[in-house]
């Protein structure tokens, strides 16, 4: 197995195109996903500070996103029209707006590198894709 020098388009990270990196093979590897700011390949991690092997990797992740319920405002409309039929308006306020707000905390440290990303969790469905794609990732790094 021969290890040589070529060039590699890494990520945007205001990086030159040129710069060289050790790659096995003739080709730089492709980037598979990309979690926030980090682009995670099959043997690298793209970080601001520049790729890094994904080989003895450690990734965590926080969730540190919160649920808010609130009664709806149609609900309130409803009810203040409907109050007057038997009471039976006072039902509607038993209707609820739910939101999800806040971020997810990415951390991935290597040797010689640390790195943390944050992303909005704009649905529960962020918050399950996140872990997801940190598992990956963890997969990745064992496999490597």
């Amino acid at each position: 197995m021969r290890i040589r020098l070529t060039t590699a388009a890494g990520p945007c990270f205001n990086r030159p195109v040129g710069e060289l990196l050790f790659h096995e093979g003739g080709q730089p590897d492709q980037w598979l996903m990309t979690i926030g700011d980090i682009p995670i390949s099959k043997n690298w991690v793209g970080t601001p500070s520049g790729p890094r092997p994904i080989r003895g990797s450690v990734w965590t992740v926080q969730d540190n996103s919160q649920y808010y319920e609130s009664i709806s405002a149609a609900g309130v409309v409803l009810c203040i029209l409907f109050v007057w039929f038997c009471l039976l308006g006072l039902l509607f306020l038993l209707m609820k707006d739910r939101r999800i707000g806040g971020y997810i905390q990415v951390t991935v440290q290597g040797k010689g590198f640390y790195h943390v990303t944050t992303i909005p969790a704009r649905s529960p469905h962020t918050v399950l894709e996140v872990h997801e794609q940190v598992n990956y990732a963890r997969s990745l790094a064992a496999a490597a």
